[in-house]
């Protein structure tokens, strides 16, 4: 699907649905990338992102004047919307029950990314069951002194040490400064559960290489120059960047899977960016496609 030039806004046809969108010559990149350009890159990874983020609350990170302006947080789905975008029902400690949107297909993609959506930000669980993830994953951040290349080695070491006890895992990167590392997971365990396995391995593994790993949560005991294994964003109502997110990064960065082969090689962050993360995906396919099958799936109780 091409989305028109030189008009400010269209209503586009997507399969039965239309689409408005908004304000698409306002540049959202110093480098002069507009909000067309971001709208036109989620049309064209569309294919490959869905599988990934539907069927999930999503949690809206709205930047209405591009990546260098001001952000806020937005929850609940705003009103009036079309009465086709999904919503899904979530009730937090406070009792307050809050109707989050649901990017399902094209149509409700680009309606969410209209908003000023420049990374997604989708629940860590299905709707049918929110309390219960799919997967677990680990965030690795340099702390300040440490550099790209000791992520890097921390993510082989994560893998490795997650193979010892046959958890398959997979890398992508963050789009910012680190690499995720996600495992599928059979559902089951609830969210806690899976925190307190993360906490353990993410501790344990500090434990085994204090020169190079920290796990420590609290910023100001953090030693320098290490790369923090972060295991509490698998808490509840967390949310990580999707996987083929567009960060609000210098060169529109993009949280790019890459195989374990690249990892050991070696890359830079830029090398994925909005501009080619489509070609590469169109030459590679999707290399995430398996953290979405039912099978090959961890079972986590085992570990608990």
């Amino acid at each position: 699907m091409e989305i028109a030039r030189g008009l400010n806004e269209v209503t586009l046809s997507v399969g039965k649905r239309k689409v408005h969108l908004t304000n698409l010559n306002k540049q959202f990149w110093s480098e002069g990338y507009t909000k067309r350009d971001l709208l036109q890159y989620y049309a064209d990874i569309s294919s490959a992102l869905l599988p990934h983020i539907c069927r999930r609350a999503m949690v809206m990170k709205r930047y209405p004047n591009g990546a260098e302006g001001e952000f806020f947080f937005m929850k609940r789905a705003p009103a009036p919307r079309p009465e086709w975008i999904e919503t899904c029902s979530i009730e937090h400690r406070s009792g307050n029950v809050i109707d989050f949107p649901i990017v399902g297909d094209l149509a409700s993609l680009l309606w969410v990314v209209n908003l000023g959506c420049i990374d997604l930000n989708p629940w860590y669980a299905r709707c049918d069951d929110v309390n219960r993830p799919d997967y677990l994953h680990f965030d690795l951040d340099p702390v300040p002194g440490a550099t790209f290349e000791q992520v890097r080695q921390v993510a082989l070491i994560v893998r490795d040490e997650l193979a010892t006890v046959k958890m398959a895992s997979f890398a992508k990167t963050t789009g910012s400064r680190g690499i995720h590392v996600y495992v599928p997971i059979v559902r089951g365990p609830l969210q806690k559960q899976v925190w307190t396995f993360a906490k353990a391995f993410a501790l344990a593994l500090a434990g085994k290489h204090p020169e190079l790993i920290t796990a420590e949560y609290r910023i100001a005991k953090r030693p320098a120059d290490r790369v923090l294994v972060d295991y509490n964003q698998n808490a509840w109502g967390r949310t990580l960047a999707s996987v083929y997110s567009v960060r609000p990064k210098a060169h529109a960065p993009v949280s790019t899977p890459v195989s374990w082969q690249e990892v050991e090689k070696g890359f830079q962050m830029d090398d994925f960016r909005m501009e080619n993360v489509p070609a590469r995906v169109a030459e590679c396919g999707d290399l995430w496609k398996k953290v979405t099958n039912a099978r090959g799936r961890v079972q986590l109780e085992k570990y608990l």
